[in-house]
């Protein structure tokens, strides 16, 4: 308990200071959003206007810092990020939820995908190292994982959709449809899936097979292995229950902190897919000059990445009596 209390401060304390950053920043640049906003149209607004884009914005310049923050944190409590420039009127977080469920649905599934085959083909490959699963599937899995994600996306593209015509090309859904939970909206989201998320699962699974493989290794020698062999123990029991459960603990803290960046989106996935998630959403962020929307992309990811370390943290506690016995 006193671990979990510990992460749990640690957690707190560095919130704290990544809200703190992201509220200094922004005023660290010259100008201030409205002015941004005002630069569009090249002077052709009067006084009047900026007053009132300051007020849209959040932007009070008569107010002081220590106000501001205060502001700016109730504001946060509030899920209240100010208005995005980039598609102004519209608020920064209607925006975002506009983006996040495609990311979370196509980044978050594939994440656990890749997660739960890499871990399974790296416990067989060392289970029965040196056989045909071991020789072949991690270096091969290996190997892939270290083309880009991009280039390996334009490969599919060009063989899936633009020689064989099987699969979309890009995009979420097909072109001129309407976001729904029709079973046909739902066949669309699939179907244009199926290449990003291909993409995603081929690139990524040869790490977790290598470090489950070499976690499983170095588990295989343990004492309390060896006595459950001696005991005659069925094998799958050994393999699953003593030498794969402890062997995926070190793994438990890399899958929680990949599934914090799928907030973030792949960007260069979505991008290359035209998939529209945050990844893409920040790519149009920063063209634009879209600065609260920015803003709010970069405090979405850092928190869904320290979220998952904490929960990292915790299921290690849960897991390992070690970590409990500090």
């Amino acid at each position: 308990m006193a671990v979990i209390i510990r992460r749990v401060e640690f957690f707190l304390i560095t919130l704290w200071a990544a809200v703190t950053i992201n509220f200094i920043l922004p005023r660290m640049m010259p100008g201030n959003p409205a002015e941004a906003m005002m630069a569009h149209f090249q002077g052709r607004l009067n006084p009047a206007a900026l007053h009132a884009l300051e007020v849209a914005f959040g932007v009070n310049t008569k107010e002081t810092i220590w106000q501001q923050y205060v502001q700016y944190l109730g504001d946060i409590v509030h899920f209240k990020f100010g208005i995005s420039l980039s598609n102004f009127p519209v608020p920064v977080m209607h925006v975002v939820m506009q983006a996040l469920p495609w990311t979370l649905t196509l980044a978050g599934v594939t994440t656990v995908i890749s997660f739960l085959l890499g871990t399974l083909i790296g416990m067989i490959a060392a289970w029965r190292r040196g056989g045909i699963a071991d020789n072949l599937m991690p270096p091969v899995f290996v190997i892939i994982s270290a083309l880009p994600y991009f280039w390996l996306g334009l490969i599919c593209i060009y063989v899936f959709a633009v020689t064989l015509h099987w699969l979309p090309s890009g995009f979420g859904y097909d072109e001129g449809g309407n976001i729904n939970l029709s079973w046909t909206f739902i066949h669309q989201a699939i179907t244009h899936a199926i290449l990003p998320a291909l993409t995603i699962i081929v690139t990524s699974i040869g790490g977790w097979i290598l470090t489950m493989r070499n976690n499983m290794i170095g588990t295989l020698s343990e004492d309390y292995v060896r006595m459950a062999r001696a005991k005659g123990l069925h094998p799958m029991r050994i393999m699953i229950q003593y030498a794969g459960r402890n062997a995926i603990l070190p793994n438990i803290t890399g899958f929680a902190m990949a599934l914090g960046f799928v907030v973030s989106g792949l960007l260069l996935t979505e991008i290359v897919f035209t998939y529209p998630g945050v990844g893409y959403l920040f790519l149009q962020a920063v063209a634009a000059e879209d600065y609260p929307l920015m803003q709010a992309l970069f405090l979405f990811v850092t928190i869904a990445v320290l979220a998952a370390v904490l929960l990292a943290d915790v299921a290690n506690a849960l897991l390992d009596p070690r970590i409990r016995a500090r």
